[in-house]
């Protein structure tokens, strides 16, 4: 394994594919739908010197589909992407057998990582967290694991389990993101582990996190569904140190988006992926729900999501 070259492919904006279904019983994958998102990422400008694609995460609707149906979702965008974009794999599951499944069916699929995080419902140890990532390490030695503290759901990764999880040479990345207290947990990792592993900020802390005394190199980026080239500016404003155009980008242009998604996920239902798929709609992407439990947000939100979308500058709106 090339740790390195896994590692550099990481870099710039993180991407979570939304799963697009069709909308008649039992809400079946719409492949077409889905080539036609990766496309438009990939029309948009990002390629592999930007950008990683997260097919089949939570924002791809992963605990409701079936095994088979994320192995499939994974194996669309590997096939779209033809080599152009590496591709990350959502992995993440209750069940260590399963995990195996996931990562053996990764590297079999040609992708290039799976995503990783705590085991959810049980509140497993961090000892029983270590298992499971070496199993998948040595089940799938070619693919490279990104590690997902998912800290909101299940047990909270410490430095300390950090450490450990750098003795496994395919652990690649860290999505990193900690509960905000005086601790400073998301700086105390981030800087002392960047050159370990690909950090990939996952608490918008973009205007200081990729500073050179923290050293994150990826961005989970929500907003490149719709827009793309958000993205692209993002991560070459970065990269010149323009730390305060970033910041701007993150208040005028990135907040609105977040804010609109904790009002609907406080008022009306809850999940993932939801938001980005009506602001696809609203760029003339096609439309899709999210499948039960999660509820259809489109007509409820329709109107907000377009008035945020005009308010923030997002280009080629349909409805504008």
């Amino acid at each position: 394994m090339q740790t390195d070259v896994l590692k550099k492919k990481l870099e710039g904006c993180y991407v979570t594919v939304p799963t697009p279904f069709r909308d008649v019983e039992g809400f079946p994958i719409d492949e077409d739908a889905l080539r036609t998102y990766v496309r438009f990422l990939i029309d948009g400008g990002l390629t592999a010197d930007n950008a990683v694609f997260l097919a089949g995460g939570a924002a791809g609707d992963f605990s409701t589909m079936t095994f088979e149906e994320r192995v499939r979702v994974a194996e669309v965008v590997v096939e779209e992407v033809a080599g152009r974009v590496p591709v990350a794999m959502g992995a993440q599951t209750t069940s260590t057998l399963e995990l195996v499944r996931l990562a053996k069916a990764a590297q079999r699929i040609g992708a290039d990582f799976i995503q990783v995080s705590c085991p959810f419902y049980f509140s497993h140890t961090e000892g029983d967290f270590e298992e499971f990532v070496r199993e998948a390490a040595e089940a799938a030695p070619d693919i490279g694991i990104i590690i997902y503290n998912t800290f909101w759901t299940t047990t909270n990764i410490s430095f300390a389990m950090v450490e450990r999880l750098a003795e496994i040479p395919n652990v690649v990345g860290l999505k990193w993101a900690t509960p905000r207290t005086d601790a400073m947990e998301f700086e105390s990792v981030t800087a002392r582990f960047s050159k370990r592993f690909t950090i990939i900020d996952n608490n918008l802390f973009f205007a200081f996190s990729p500073m050179p005394a923290l050293g994150a190199r990826a961005f989970e980026v929500h907003l490149c569904n719709f827009w793309p080239q958000w993205g692209l500016k993002l991560v070459r404003e970065i990269g010149a140190g323009n730390y305060a155009e970033v910041a701007r980008m993150l208040v005028e242009e990135a907040m609105p988006f977040y804010k609109l998604w904790v009002e609907i996920e406080r008022d009306f239902t809850s999940g993932d992926g939801y938001l980005d798929k009506l602001c696809m709609e609203l760029v003339g992407l096609p439309s899709s729900r999210c499948r039960p439990p999660t509820r259809d947000a489109r007509q409820r939100y329709r109107a907000p999501t377009l008035a945020m979308m005009r308010a923030i500058g997002t280009p080629n709106l349909v409805e504008a």
